[in-house]
């Protein structure tokens, strides 16, 4: 959007990972720390860069930046937009999501998935329900040429280099079904080896004892955090999400799918968004680890199969979930909201 022409400027603290990226490419960048959900001094700072900057439109992309940017906007003839990344934790009867996203001052909801945007219209009681024309959905998009790293040697976790690997790179928690995935390696017959490469926050004790008690634990791998998680799905044969809900428009899922791996995903959330059941990769029913081996033991046998739904998932990028098109849409979104800004259109 700076490119195109759109007067932005990021908050985003000197310490943070993408300072040096918006500050290289001439974007004006702002200083200006949330910690808390109300933090006095970070109100202060951004209403008074509201005031100084005569903005049109607050932007914010997190729970701490929606809490603090709405009391900053108070009064102000500002346009509130929010992102949101996942489906559900918004409840009419829980009070801070009135302090956040059902606020009445916030002007859009941009869902990265049309899966948020029907949970939001969805919600019950009904005649509570935000209007119909708050939730927007813009896909989250991707450029293939962000993603350009060599496959990496996975021999460094123990996996033989002959192995057939599915990987998975999210953070353990109940929600994202891993211990469904774990049950799901158990189950396939002995002659299907497959080597399982969890990447992401997995040191939880509850896992560690699950994976030490399995069966096939000399065949599951835990990376742990890692900055080149690309590059590991992209030395894989599946990518495996098997989230049993609030899935949202899981990166993970597009790098494993720009990389050409055939991705294996529940019908949760925005899951089925990206993949298409039996063209660019097998979408399986949640909680169902028998589904999900069965789509293991499928790509397996037939390499053909798995070697199409992969380039097929790529293209599906490619062409689908474009940067280019969710930077038009955020800046027609924005016209919307102020058709005459002073010329700045």
């Amino acid at each position: 959007m700076h490119r195109a022409g759109i007067e932005v400027t990021v908050v985003c603290p000197v310490d943070h990972p993408n300072y040096g990226t918006l500050t290289d490419a001439g974007v004006p960048t702002i200083d200006i720390r949330l910690p808390r959900k109300f933090d006095k001094d970070g109100i202060a700072a951004l209403r008074a860069e509201l005031v100084r900057g005569r903005y049109h439109i607050m932007h914010t992309f997190n729970n701490k930046a929606v809490s603090n940017g709405l009391r900053a906007c108070k009064g102000l003839p500002v346009k509130i937009v929010c992102y949101r990344g996942i489906v559900g934790a918004v409840g009419f009867l829980d009070p801070m999501s009135w302090l956040r996203y059902l606020n009445p001052r916030i002007d859009r909801i941009v869902c990265v998935a049309d899966a948020i945007r029907r949970h939001f219209l969805e919600m019950r009681p009904a005649f509570l329900r935000m209007p119909a024309t708050r939730p927007v959905t813009i896909h989250k998009g991707h450029c293939l040429d962000w993603y350009d790293d060599t496959p990496a040697d996975l021999a460094q976790f123990g996996i033989p280099a002959d192995a057939f690997v599915v990987a998975c790179t999210a953070n353990y928690r109940p929600r994202k079904g891993i211990d469904f995935l774990i049950d799901a390696i158990e189950s396939l017959y002995a002659d299907i080896p497959v080597h399982l490469l969890l990447v992401g926050h997995m040191d939880a004790a509850k896992l560690s004892k699950r994976i030490a008690n399995s069966p096939a634990r000399d065949r599951i791998h835990r990376a742990g955090y890692r900055t080149d998680a690309p590059a590991l799905s992209a030395a894989s044969d599946v990518f495996c999400m098997p989230s049993t809900k609030r899935e949202g428009l899981a990166r993970a899922i597009i790098e494993a799918m720009v990389y050409r791996v055939a991705p294996v995903v529940t019908d949760s959330g925005g899951s089925p968004e990206l993949v298409v059941d039996g063209v660019s990769g097998i979408v399986v029913p949640p909680r169902d680890a028998q589904a999900i081996a069965d789509a293991i033991e499928t790509l397996y046998r037939d390499p053909e199969m798995r070697s199409r739904m992969g380039q097929a998932a790529r293209e599906r990028i490619a062409t689908h979930f474009r940067n280019e098109d969710t930077v038009r849409k955020t800046i027609e979104l924005y016209k919307e909201l102020v058709p005459d800004p002073g010329g700045l259109w």
